[in-house]
């Protein structure tokens, strides 16, 4: 049977193949070690399953629907600083924000999306 071509690396401008299934070459794995955890891995467990519904108990209504005037039921406990695995950030109060799923979803895209990147 055939093996599967090798794909690009999925950083950006970075076009070095890697084996299908592999998403990242070994130059640029460490930067997107995240990328490639399980929901629980992140801190999403069930102490989190905890704190965010007291949070949405606490801050029923999402927080950008309301600056526009309208009362929509907050789903989402967002971190208004992307946490990249930063536990104490994950963990700050101050850092979290009730949102609807859609504003939660229109935030990630464009806010959230791209994480920066540092060269040396």
């Amino acid at each position: 049977m055939p093996h599967r071509p090798r794909t690009p690396c999925k950083h950006p401008g970075c076009g070095e193949l890697v084996p299908y299934g592999t998403m990242y070459c070994e130059k640029h794995l460490p930067l997107h070690r995240h990328d490639t955890k399980t929901t629980s891995e992140k801190g999403y467990t069930s102490r989190w399953r905890k704190a965010r519904a007291a949070y949405l108990r606490s801050h029923p209504l999402c927080v950008r629907c309301m600056a526009k005037g309208l009362y929509v039921k907050a789903t989402v406990v967002d971190h208004i600083v992307p946490h990249r695995g930063d536990p104490e950030l994950f963990w700050d109060t101050t850092n979290w924000q009730a949102l609807c799923k859609h504003c939660h979803d229109s935030k990630t895209m464009t806010e959230d999306r791209y994480e920066e990147f540092r060269y040396r």
